[in-house]
């Protein structure tokens, strides 16, 4: 027994596990991407009827995510200048570089079934709409 507890111990020190949690960022292909616009608010709205759920599926407390709204939709750029609005431009700059966030979205979503019972009631996506594959999720927190 003591042969196992040492060898586990040994291979644990070797071999460490990760134990934190990672932010789950896909940067996508600045050439691949279309030009964020206000003219493109509908289509992205629209769109988030697919993207949320998906996003924030089953495996994801599904019936508490699968109530939400948007309380924010804006195209990066015009962040760079409100003060509010900077420091998430900013931390979206260094997941992905200028390229990709001046293409992006800000998406904040309110999840009503989680007040009061996490933070996770509120969320934000960052997209990018791909000219293959349509709107995609390049960052999500909560």
């Amino acid at each position: 027994m003591k042969k196992v507890l040492g060898m586990v111990l040994a291979l644990s020190i070797m071999f460490p596990i990760q134990m934190h949690a990672q932010s789950d960022v896909q940067c996508p292909d600045a050439k691949n991407v279309v030009k964020s616009s206000l003219k493109k608010k509908d289509a992205l709205l629209e769109a988030l009827e697919e993207i949320v759920p998906n996003t924030y599926g089953e495996a994801d407390y599904g019936n508490y995510f699968s109530k939400w709204e948007v309380t924010a939709a804006l195209p990066f750029p015009q962040m760079k200048e409100k003060n509010e609005d900077k420091k998430i431009y900013e931390k979206a700059k260094k997941l992905c570089g200028e390229d990709v966030v001046d293409q992006s979205w800000l998406v904040r979503l309110h999840f009503p079934l989680w007040e009061g019972k996490s933070d996770a009631e509120n969320g934000e996506i960052f997209l990018v709409e791909n000219k293959k594959t349509g709107w995609t999720v390049w960052y999500r927190d909560k």
